[in-house]
């Protein structure tokens, strides 16, 4: 013999909450890789460094950012490096070939400006 179960709501009501007890979604903030880049901890960059021509003149302004900062937690070169690495990883594929190739060439750039070879 089957038990039927009774109930004095649909199931549907039963577990819906008020729109008034909800909290309002967080939105989160837009672009925040951008705003690390600009206002990082551990180094102040040069404007626009990452869009230089040169692999050697980006290893250079980043050795010379690290070397002069004051809040960074590591030594100089492991902050230099993980900046740069972190700006080619959050470009992700919307980075250009071109441009990636030589960010990957200022990281050579930037081991043998610290004497790191």
């Amino acid at each position: 013999m089957a038990h039927v179960r009774k109930t004095t709501q649909s199931r549907k009501t039963a577990h819906k909450k008020t729109s008034a007890s909800r909290k309002p979604a967080r939105k989160s903030p837009k672009r925040w890789s951008q705003r690390v880049t600009r206002q990082s901890d551990a180094l102040d960059l040069k404007q626009g460094v990452f869009k230089l021509e040169s692999p050697k003149k980006i290893a250079t302004s980043l050795k010379r950012s690290a070397e002069h900062s004051s809040r960074r937690k590591a030594g100089a070169y492991r902050s230099a490096l993980s900046m740069l690495t972190f700006y080619i990883n959050r470009a992700g594929k919307t980075l250009p070939k071109t441009q990636r190739a030589r960010l990957e060439k200022a990281k050579v750039e930037l081991k043998r400006a610290f004497g790191r070879e």
